[in-house]
């Protein structure tokens, strides 16, 4: 699961970079609000690719993907790409945890036939 979900974060990330130039350009937004929020967000992004085995942190991936919907608030393009990414980490948290399970049962197979 961690590195489904962290390839998401990541590009997530840039999403949020390259979103936050367009709305510096195209918003009534100051600049100084616009960059405040998108680092706080890139921020969150690559420090949860850390943590995203610890517990609460899909949680928190959940909540970062409703502010990335959100953002279409401000630049209404992002209503569509939030979803994309919002579908993306469904995908990456669901079949993530598929490829752990497996993993699992090949390890302890792998421990039974030694």
């Amino acid at each position: 699961m961690r590195t489904l979900c962290s390839s998401t974060l990541i590009g997530e990330a840039l999403l949020i970079l390259f979103a936050g130039l367009v709305a510096m350009q195209l918003s009534d937004v100051p600049a100084g609000t616009i960059w405040a929020v998108s680092g706080v967000a890139m921020a969150l992004c690559v420090l949860l690719c850390g943590m995203i085995e610890r517990p609460g942190a899909v949680a928190i991936g959940w909540v970062l993907q409703i502010g990335l919907i959100a953002s279409g608030l401000v630049l209404p393009t992002m209503y569509g790409l939030g979803a994309v990414f919002a579908a993306l980490w469904w995908c990456s948290v669901h079949y993530g945890r598929k490829i752990d399970a497996i993993k699992a049962a090949r390890a302890a197979e792998a421990v039974q036939a030694a």
